[in-house]
């Protein structure tokens, strides 16, 4: 069976997929790695940045043998397999992103990090705190602050910026109409911007992955990577 990756968001966890495994472990042995920092894995003492994480992703891959492989990433984790797949052509069958930002300035990104407040989180919306803590740990206040971090940085030097035209991997950019986080003229921007890119709109669909109608996300899968 091939091989699918599903690589999920920062702060976020493998368990965003867990709806989702019945119905693709009929085409695909599914692998689910949790980037450092995040889950039950240790967050590196030197930070955490999107090359760390390619790294991470190319060091699993190797570990566990995996060769043409597909990928389904959401948000930062289809920025990660992008970045994959420009350094490792070769061991990339194709890629999915889903509400995946593209458009990194130093301005957006201080903007974004801005909001990855622990304190104000705590108190605006406690629900989501919580959500944290029972998937990270009793570190995800430091988490937050690495993934500030890493969007800084990020904003600073964004690694496709400028690469796209080299993927040559073939690949679905799919964003939500209602995401607040990614806007439809980004999307749009890197499926033009790349060689071999297909765009796809997910009607009534905000940015978290919980907010994503399974079937809909399903049918779209099926459709790009032609499941019957």
């Amino acid at each position: 069976m091939p091989n699918l990756v599903l690589l999920h968001g920062a702060l976020g966890h493998s368990e965003i997929f867990n709806s989702y495994l019945n119905s693709l472990s009929v085409y695909f042995t599914i692998h689910t790695p949790l980037f450092s920092g995040h889950g039950d894995n240790e967050l590196p003492a030197d930070g955490i940045s999107i090359e760390k994480y390619t790294h991470e992703l190319a060091e699993y891959c190797t570990e566990n043998n995996l060769k043409d492989v597909y990928f389904l990433g959401h948000s930062m984790g289809g920025y990660v397999a992008l970045c994959y797949a420009m350094k490792h052509p070769e061991n990339v069958n194709s890629i999915m992103t889903l509400g995946t930002k593209f458009d990194w300035t130093e301005e957006q990104a201080l903007k974004e990090s801005k909001m990855l407040n622990p304190d104000i989180i705590l108190e605006k919306i406690p629900q989501y705190a919580q959500l944290l803590e029972k998937q990270h740990g009793l570190k995800w206040k430091q988490l937050l602050s690495a993934i500030a971090d890493l969007m800084i940085d990020l904003g600073k030097k964004p690694p496709l910026k400028d690469h796209l035209a080299s993927i040559d991997t073939p690949v679905q950019i799919m964003v939500g109409d209602k995401d607040n986080m990614v806007t439809l003229e980004e999307s749009a921007h890197v499926y033009r911007s790349l060689p071999n890119a297909k765009l796809a709109v997910l009607p009534e669909t905000k940015h978290p992955m919980d907010k994503v109608r399974p079937n809909l996300l399903l049918n779209l899968i099926k459709d790009f990577w032609n499941l019957s």
